[in-house]
């Protein structure tokens, strides 16, 4: 049993996909760390000095100055998060194009009855049967 399941994570893709995980994650905490630490700061400071983190909309305000009794919708937060997203967006699709090439797509005779795509030697239409 043991040694079906190591033939397992060795033949399928499931090493690849944990190994992604990792790094997957590993990526996020550095892009996290790049926004709060390295974008937002400049951005705050040109803005007025604005923390982003700290921005909020406060429903109800903290009971005794107890901060977890505090209801409030923190925008900065999410701002952050979206930053955060865009450039883990950013930063996958440009590894991705870096490693990952598009299949050239093979050279087709277009049929000039049907407009259905052939080998570029074929002399008769595989879908009409119409000399190309």
């Amino acid at each position: 049993m043991v040694g079906e399941f190591r033939s397992f994570l060795l033949k399928t893709n499931a090493l690849a996909l944990a190994i992604g995980v990792i790094i997957g994650t590993a990526l996020g905490t550095v892009v996290n760390s790049l926004v709060n630490d390295i974008i937002m700061p400049p951005i705050g400071l040109v803005l007025g000095g604005v923390d982003f983190s700290s921005l909020k909309i406060v429903l109800k305000a903290a009971v005794n100055g107890d901060p977890a009794t505090e209801v409030a919708i923190r925008w900065g937060m999410f701002l952050n998060a979206v930053i955060a997203f865009i450039v883990i967006a950013f930063v996958v699709w440009r590894i991705s194009k870096m490693f990952i090439q598009e299949e050239v797509a093979a050279e087709t005779k277009g049929c000039p009855y049907c407009f259905e795509p052939n080998a570029p030697a074929a002399t008769k239409c595989r879908a009409c049967g119409s000399a190309i």
